[in-house]
């Protein structure tokens, strides 16, 4: 499967959130088609080992998607807890991208 760049000038959005006390600032890229093509995400701690492993997990799920694996594929493999909710950062990033009226 070949990768599907994101062309450099793109419709972005960025917003903020809180979870488990940790202030995440989350931008996602849009293809000109309005799928999501990347998502980035920052802890309010930078430089620490949450704001690096949040970066990195945001780099694999962008490139999971430009790879074509479905926003929701991605979700549905993600941990949750015993009431469905996303046990990670990363979870609850995408599941806010994933549910239309949040962005």
């Amino acid at each position: 499967m070949s990768r599907e760049k994101l062309p450099n000038s793109r419709l972005n959005e960025t917003q903020e959130f809180d979870r488990d006390g940790i202030h995440i600032t989350m931008t996602v890229g849009f293809y000109k088609t309005g799928e999501v093509g990347e998502v980035f995400l920052n802890a309010d701690r930078s430089n620490s080992m949450l704001d690096v492993l949040m970066s990195d997990a945001a780099i694999l799920a962008s490139l999971a998607l430009q790879h074509g694996v479905p926003l929701r594929t991605i979700t549905h493999a993600l941990k949750r807890d015993k009431f469905g909710i996303a046990s990670s950062p990363i979870g609850a990033a995408l599941d806010r991208i994933s549910t239309p009226e949040v962005l």
